[in-house]
């Protein structure tokens, strides 16, 4: 096992990596911009190191830093969280370059999930269903050639996409070209890679994503699915596990389907594959990340499985201890996602709700500043009860709660979900937010 560890991220996940650490007997080691040194992850670490100023590009993702600070302390392994960098198959690479263990998938695993195009092909191959569509398209031209070949409507997806960005859902043949140059340039600009391609766009679906840990002999254990179809803007807000939506015939036959895309990808550690599922409950590959999911609680709440704890017992060579047959999902568990929605500012009262079966993973506390370089999520507000309607009731309390002066957030829109009918009868899909006017 590793006696010290390099946490490569910041926030509410560093300080999730630094706890699973401190339980396990192995340090910390923290980085953080000019703009977080005051962070509550510094604090915590064992040692924390400034790798440069504010802009993730000067500092998060300056892989070269991050790899001189690991060798400098001494680390034997360095923890991606999830963004930044836990999905650069380079900065794997690099680590393992320099005998550092990324706890993560190989490079190679990272190169061929990553590339959507790819990743397909790969899936297709291993027979898991994936949804009519192209291969990468040359250009605008071609691109609307194969959308009427298809039928309208269509989407565009970046083959390197990822956070909504690259994608256009075209209704109509004369908006196909722009959209698809639009895309294509969205997507060169946010991952450096421009390539796209199409498929047929599936309305109304579920988002329904899958767990997995895959040890490095060869096991696959599925935890259960989670259900992400509340989003606005390809972003999710509220995510649960179970799904209301899939009875046992269809989680065994997802199972079945996730185990298979692992197996095709020779996948290790911690992983989703994530379906499409029509009304009529048939689902499609969409794409599989190759890291810790930002809604991995939901999983743990149901499983009681630290799935931090898992993935650096797995990069460390450890087995998994349990089959398929050993997991059980204990009743039902919700999160939302809690965002800053005006900008930075600082938190002048903070309480956080309590209780039983109340989870919040915040690096929040009471006089700190939130910085305007970083993703707007500052918090994930996780609850668990014995059924799916105990469980809104108690998000709702802890919702109720949860008092934040200081910063504009999100949490009146999650009320406004949480309460809502639709949502309260499990009958919604992806389209939820866009056909419900909530402020």
């Amino acid at each position: 096992m590793f006696s010290k560890i390099l946490i490569a991220n910041r926030g509410e996940i560093a300080v999730r990596i630094i706890r699973a650490c401190r339980e396990m007997g192995i340090e910390s080691v923290a980085v953080y911009s000019t703009a977080d040194a005051d962070a509550l992850h510094v604090s915590l670490a064992d040692e924390a190191v400034c790798i440069g100023p504010p802009l993730p590009k000067d500092s998060y993702l300056k892989m070269e830093n991050l790899i001189t600070v690991a060798k400098a302390k001494g680390a034997q392994a360095i923890h991606p969280g999830y963004g930044f960098l836990s999905e650069n198959a380079d900065f794997a690479d690099m680590c393992r370059e320099n005998g550092i263990v990324f706890i993560g998938p190989r490079g190679d695993v990272i190169r061929k999930m990553g590339d959507k195009d790819t990743a397909r092909h790969t899936m297709k191959e291993a027979g898991v269903p994936t949804t009519p569509g192209t291969g990468l398209l040359p250009d605008a031209a071609t691109a609307k050639a194969e959308a009427d070949k298809i039928g309208y409507p269509v989407m565009i997806k970046a083959t390197a996409g990822g956070g909504g960005k690259g994608i256009r859902i075209v209704e109509k043949a004369e908006d196909l070209e722009n959209a698809f140059r639009t895309a294509s340039a969205e997507a060169l600009n946010a991952f450096g890679n421009g390539d796209c391609y199409i498929e047929k766009f599936l309305s109304p679906v579920r988002h329904i994503e899958v767990q997995l840990l895959c040890d490095e002999k060869g096991n696959i254990v599925c935890l259960g699915e989670r259900e992400c179809s509340i989003q606005r803007n390809n972003q999710k807000l509220l995510e649960e596990s179970p799904s209301s939506a899939i009875d046992p015939e269809t989680r065994k036959k997802l199972y079945e389907a996730a185990s298979k895309a692992a197996r095709a990808a020779e996948y290790t550690n911690a992983g989703t594959v994530e379906f499409l599922m029509d009304k009529d409950k048939n689902f499609y590959f969409m794409e599989m990340n190759t890291r810790l999911q930002v809604e991995h609680p939901v999983t743990e709440m149901v499983t009681n499985i630290d799935l931090v704890k898992w993935q650096i017992r797995i990069a460390a060579g450890v087995p998994l201890n349990f089959e398929q047959k050993d997991i059980y999902i204990h009743g039902h568990s919700i999160e939302c996602r809690i965002n800053a929605t005006g900008g930075n500012g600082e938190v002048h009262i903070l309480h956080i709700p309590g209780g039983f079966r109340v989870r919040f993973d915040t690096a929040l506390y009471r006089g700190c500043t939130i910085p305007p370089y970083y993703d707007s999520m500052i918090g994930k507000l996780v609850v668990q009860a014995k059924n799916r309607d105990e469980a809104i009731r108690r998000m709702q309390s802890a919702l109720g709660e949860l008092i934040m002066v200081g910063v504009d957030n999100n949490v009146e829109l999650q009320l406004s979900i949480i309460g809502d009918k639709d949502f309260r009868s499990g009958d919604f899909y992806t389209d939820f937010m866009k056909t419900h006017d909530f402020k």
